[in-house]
């Protein structure tokens, strides 16, 4: 049965070292009951304070890097070099400061057409998590975020995406910026054993009050629902804002 968990911060840098904490607890714990960590991760504002602080002490030395395999939830089909990569980001926040293994690293591919790429990275993850196609894999840890609109990772409101149920990985395009994208889907993603969706900011507030608030929101936050794993809402005070007491307690 699913968990879920509610926790607010006071403000960006707490809700990042909660973040930091929370990789780093998850990290732990699977490679001490499975051998291996294998985590995913999402680009934007908000997951950039965790990446950092994951290259600082004392998460640079307490993470468990050797044993870890790093993917990604979406990508923007823009070179590295371009700053709106989330792998770019990522490799200049924590890649290049910590001793995480190249082929450990798993960026979603960006050079070939995204229809190709969104099968060549369903292959990868199959490849790495030895599975048949029918069987889905199962991640340690993913990490999510939400936007004004209501979307998460690459998965946009009434977009077909949005009822994919056979492929993990799809070609989309959309969002700000407006450009084609490779992302995970609900199959896959609701399939980890732990899932984190961290929230920052006063301009969030609206749109997570809608999806705590309102059950039948159809907003793509809404279908993150762990088949068998825990979510943990990790918001700041800025974005908690106006959710009422209630949401809080009724959670389970």
């Amino acid at each position: 049965m699913s968990k879920t968990e509610i926790i607010v911060k006071d403000n960006s840098r707490q809700l990042a070292e909660a973040g930091a904490r929370l990789f780093t607890k998850v990290a732990l714990a699977s490679v001490r009951e499975r051998g291996h960590f294998a985590v995913a991760i999402s680009g934007g504002s908000t997951p950039r304070g965790v990446h950092r602080l994951l290259a600082e002490e004392p998460h640079r030395s307490e993470v468990p890097w050797k044993r870890t395999s790093l993917f990604w939830v979406d990508e923007r089909c823009v070179p590295v070099t371009d700053d709106r990569s989330n792998y770019g980001l990522a490799k200049r926040d924590l890649l290049d400061k910590v001793p995480l293994p190249m082929s450990q690293i798993h960026p979603m591919p960006v050079e070939v057409p995204s229809d190709m790429g969104a099968q060549e990275y369903q292959r990868e993850i199959q490849n790495f998590f030895q599975v048949g196609e029918e069987q889905i894999p199962e991640f340690d840890l993913i990490f999510l975020g939400i936007g004004t609109d209501g979307h998460t990772a690459s998965l946009f409101p009434g977009q077909r995406a949005l009822k994919e149920q056979k492929q993990w990985i799809v070609a989309v395009k959309g969002g700000d910026p407006n450009v084609s994208r490779l992302t995970m889907t609900y199959p896959l993603l609701n399939r980890a054993r732990v899932i984190v969706i961290l929230v920052s900011g006063k301009g969030k507030a609206a749109i997570l009050k809608t999806l705590f608030e309102e059950k039948q929101t159809g907003l793509p936050a809404a279908g993150i629902k762990p088949t068998n794993g825990e979510l943990t809402w990790l918001i700041d005070r800025d974005a908690a804002v106006g959710i009422t007491k209630e949401v809080f307690h009724g959670n389970s």
